[in-house]
């Protein structure tokens, strides 16, 4: 009896797998103005990294002109699971949740919930009295942090991924991340100083948890019921969440890093690896797990000028602003910057104003972000072109963000 119970739960798990696999059908690339034989090329890009031992698996999707016309899987789970990836599996997609949140906070935009130019400190007044540490001197910041600085990282926060700076390294000792809440973690990061004066640089950073605070504040709503009743479920994003529930944790691919002193994929210990059970801290900026397919979903919506199937999430003309380029030319000259050369930052996103000067060919006007474990996607409005990358994999050294454009575009045939 307990095997043909088993058999018949690894028969359920088989065919929920495939669901989407089924549902989901891939239009004849020639149709679209692309190659199918020249598409082939990213198949074998997936297989050859796979091989190589660079990555346990991979899925990859790419859409033009509203049709998927490559929608494949590689490789497994990890190195610790060889159960075969899917389409349908989970990944950690860490800072792809920077443009949903901007998408978020456009909706209350929308409404008239905020200003660009609003101080921050007047939707969380516990920034109100923050300071800004110069050559270890506080000083009062010379003008206040505001909304828009939050969408491209210029508001004068940062990440504490580093011990170059004694902000970064506060950061760290206030242990930000392991706050209970979005109320908590704001209360610490208050009271810590700023790095940089607002305004006056680029520098990546945790603005867009801030943001997401703001819309919790403007909502009334838990971050992550807002973005389940007001993006999710509109959006048919059915598997797209902050937690994972108990019947789709063996969907999620395997927490892993690039080991650079063995050379090869290794699986992140346990007590490194984030826990997506029961979350308390909704994360605007690093929070969802999601799959290829409902991040598709999401960024033909965007593509399509904010609506899908009938649903429209934010005005045309909304997204055709927070897709432009907001950062000025004496902003984006200073700084440490982790932006191509050519890219600037939109709301939300990194935008493409010169390709010429990009590490792999793009369009002007192209939108993208990645994540922290080696996840890419890019929206190219120019080409009506999407794509998706999606890996486990921290630490990476491969060039696969490049490799993907590369592929992707030698196999466009027609130009728009």
């Amino acid at each position: 009896m307990r095997t043909l119970q088993l058999t018949i739960a690894l028969l359920g798990l088989s065919l929920a797998s495939t669901s989407i696999a089924k549902e989901v059908k891939t239009a004849k690339a020639e149709t679209v103005g692309m190659s199918s034989e020249r598409l082939k090329m990213l198949g074998t890009l997936g297989d050859r990294y796979v091989s190589n031992g660079n990555y346990s698996g991979l899925v990859t999707l790419v859409a033009r002109k509203g049709e998927i016309v490559h929608f494949k899987a590689h490789g497994h789970y990890g190195v610790d699971n060889d159960k075969p990836m899917e389409v349908d599996t989970l990944f950690r997609i860490y800072s792809m949740t920077k443009p949903v949140t901007a998408v978020a906070a456009m909706m209350l935009y929308e409404q008239g919930k905020f200003h660009m130019n609003d101080p921050v400190s007047k939707y969380l007044p516990e920034f109100a009295n923050q300071k800004v540490l110069i050559d270890g001197e506080l000083v009062e910041p010379e003008s206040p942090m505001l909304m828009r600085q939050l969408f491209m990282h210029t508001a004068g926060l940062t990440y504490g991924f580093t011990a170059d700076n004694p902000v970064d390294i506060a950061y760290q000792k206030a242990q930000l991340f392991q706050a209970r809440n979005l109320n908590e973690f704001i209360t610490k990061l208050a009271e810590l100083p700023l790095r940089y004066q607002p305004g006056e640089r680029y520098h990546y950073s945790v603005s867009m948890d801030v943001l997401g605070a703001v819309i919790e504040k403007l909502s009334g709503t838990p971050l992550d019921q807002f973005y389940a009743t007001r993006i999710f479920e509109p959006l048919k994003m059915n598997d797209t969440s902050f937690s994972l529930a108990d019947n789709k944790q063996h969907r999620l691919a395997s927490d892993q890093y690039w080991d650079a002193t063995t050379g090869a994929v290794t699986a992140m210990p346990a007590e490194r690896s984030r826990s997506y059970k029961d979350v308390g801290l909704f994360m605007g900026g690093g929070g969802l797990i999601s799959t290829a397919y409902d991040y598709f979903r999401f960024s033909q919506m965007v593509l399509n000028g904010g609506t899908l199937d009938g649903v429209r999430i934010l005005g045309p003309k909304t997204v055709e602003f927070m897709s432009a380029n907001h950062m000025t030319p004496q902003v984006r000259a200073v700084g440490k910057h982790d932006l191509h050369a050519g890219q600037s930052m939109a709301l939300g996103y990194g935008v493409v104003t010169q390709p010429a000067l990009m590490p792999a060919v793009s369009s002007k006007g192209e939108i993208s972000w990645a994540g922290l474990a080696g996840t890419k996607f890019w929206i190219d409005p120019q080409e009506e072109l999407i794509t998706i990358g999606l890996v486990q994999l921290y630490s990476s050294p491969w060039p696969l963000r490049s490799d993907l454009k590369v592929s992707t575009y030698q196999a466009i045939t027609d130009l728009e």
